[in-house]
């Protein structure tokens, strides 16, 4: 037992009352155009703009593998954009995802959460256009989110 509950629904419209955090994966090229992002996006314009924004401004701030940046979509509402996959596609260096970098990221994740009472919702994380496998992300969450008390919502899409 993991103590992570699973939903269908949308993890962009996040079950439960309180403060909420939604953690997606992104990559490390900039590119923001396929996948949970797009649903982001049609929900919020201020995730992708903050992150276009923390890529070009890279040489001056924290962009890399395993760092999360935090933008505020409502008074109850954050999304954290966290760097977890290199690349944007299976090559001949194997799938993008880098399970080290989400780790990394959801200790970072946790601590907020722990900082603003808050819930963690997410899809699958790294599982799909990133090429990640559900049985490498699953510990990676129980182990830096669950295990820290604090709430972690998977959402299965309808």
């Amino acid at each position: 037992m993991t103590g992570i509950e699973y939903a269908q629904g949308d993890a962009t419209a996040p079950l439960g009352k309180g403060i909420k955090v939604i953690a997606h994966v992104c990559n490390d090229q900039g590119g923001w155009g396929k996948g949970f992002v797009l649903a982001l996006s049609r929900r919020w314009p201020e995730p992708e703009a903050a992150y276009r924004r923390w890529h070009r401004e890279r040489a001056g701030n924290d962009f890399g593998l395993g760092a999360v940046q935090y933008v505020e979509v409502g008074p109850y509402t954050w999304v954290a954009n966290m760097v977890g996959q290199h690349g944007m596609r299976t090559g001949s260096k194997g799938v993008p995802v880098r399970y080290e970098a989400i780790g990394t990221a959801l200790g970072a994740v946790a601590g907020r959460a722990a900082e603003l009472g808050a819930s963690v919702h997410m899809p699958r994380i790294g599982c799909g256009l990133a090429g990640g496998k559900w049985s490498r992300v699953e510990p990676l969450i129980a182990e830096r989110l669950v295990a820290r008390g604090i709430p972690v919502t998977v959402y299965d899409h309808g």
